[in-house]
């Protein structure tokens, strides 16, 4: 299963790695490479709690993503 990750480079220079699908799933690591090694643990972790606790993955919100185009 493919699940979308948001990379983000903070102002310390630490790689944030958050999940929209999944909030509150949220990890971090000093590079790239490591901040993906953490997150895919943490997504597992995280979709292993919400079945311990029979909450169900919440199904695709219908979003629909754009660009929107504008002058500085």
């Amino acid at each position: 299963m493919d699940i979308k990750v948001v990379l983000e480079k903070d102002e310390d220079g630490v790689f944030v790695a958050t999940v929209p699908a999944l909030p509150g799933c949220i990890s971090q690591g000093k590079t790239e490479k490591q901040a993906l090694k953490n997150i895919k643990e943490a997504i597992e972790l995280h979709v292993h709690t919400l079945a311990e606790d029979g909450i169900p993955l919440s199904g695709k919100k219908q979003a629909k993503e754009t660009l929107v185009s504008v002058a500085l």
